[in-house]
């Protein structure tokens, strides 16, 4: 499927008479990633096996998870505000599911410098559409290592399986999916919950441009996630909130944190009396 959306692209940015053809292989170079998502995923899963899935500790029972999307650096006031508020509300970890950057290597320069000392407050990143631009996985990679990975949260009582996932291409790519599948199937029955983010919805809950995945990928994913006790999916990548109940499932859309968003916002993930709730929250 990436590949079809690549050739589409490039087939849309051929139509303009107006720009010569020199210009539109430039453009088409600078917009198309040419990583494709087994790629990505095999990248990942190296830097993995040399990274431990990182675990953390909290000393109550009930916690706080803050998740934000499509902060689209350039800007930084509302990415810097989300991340204050994670601080004073002493949440334990921050998830960016996607789109944090427009690709450029500034930007992800930009996106680095705003985020917290990792000991202070963990933030975990999820590669985008945007992210993949103008060589942007490259960027990606070098900066956060992986897009495909597993968190978990330790309680005294329990501990909860986060599991992240790259979706920036439009599609998982059977690679990925073999992994997820592995992991639902030998580390979900240790777990109490489990919670996935990513960044393209899976469900297109209005008509817009924005992709989601293929029919026959979500047919695969909510089987896996009806069997294996997927609580709630995170995505961002509508600009647009919604929560959607389809099974056992709690299907989240997050409103986008770019700068100038008429309605910018944030999730909050509430772990209380061992109840997973969450709250749109506005800025």
């Amino acid at each position: 499927m990436e590949h079809q959306l690549n050739r589409i692209l490039a087939l849309l940015l051929t139509l303009p008479l107006s720009i010569s053809a020199c210009k539109k292989l430039d453009l088409v170079d600078m917009i198309v990633s040419d990583v494709p998502v087994n790629q990505r995923f095999e990248q990942s899963d190296e830097w993995n096996a040399l990274h431990p899935f990182r675990e953390i500790v909290v000393p109550s029972d009930d916690y706080l998870i803050l998740s934000l999307a499509d902060c689209h650096v350039g800007g930084t006031k509302n990415l810097d505000l989300v991340l204050g508020i994670a601080k004073t509300t002493k949440a334990s970890a921050v998830v960016m599911a996607g789109d944090l950057t427009s690709g450029y290597s500034e930007d992800y320069s930009v996106f680095q410098q705003h985020l917290p000392n990792q000991d202070s407050l963990p933030t975990f990143q999820i590669a985008g559409n945007h992210d993949l631009f103008f060589d942007g996985w490259n960027e990606f990679h070098s900066r956060f290592g992986s897009s495909t990975y597993i968190f978990t949260v330790k309680t005294p009582e329990a501990s909860d399986l986060y599991i992240c996932l790259d979706t920036g291409g439009g599609t998982l790519g059977n690679k990925q999916l073999d992994w997820l599948t592995n992991i639902l199937e030998t580390e979900r029955p240790d777990y109490r919950h489990c919670i996935l983010f990513t960044h393209n919805n899976l469900f297109r809950p209005r008509h817009v441009e924005s992709t989601n995945l293929l029919v026959e990928e979500l047919q695969v994913l909510i089987d896996l996630f009806t069997r294996h006790r997927v609580e709630m999916v995170i995505t961002g990548h509508d600009h647009k909130q919604d929560a959607l109940l389809f099974g056992i499932t709690t299907y989240i859309i997050l409103d986008p944190l770019v700068d100038g968003a008429d309605d910018p916002g944030y999730l909050q993930l509430c772990m209380k009396n061992s109840t997973l709730e969450y709250e749109f929250m506005s800025l």
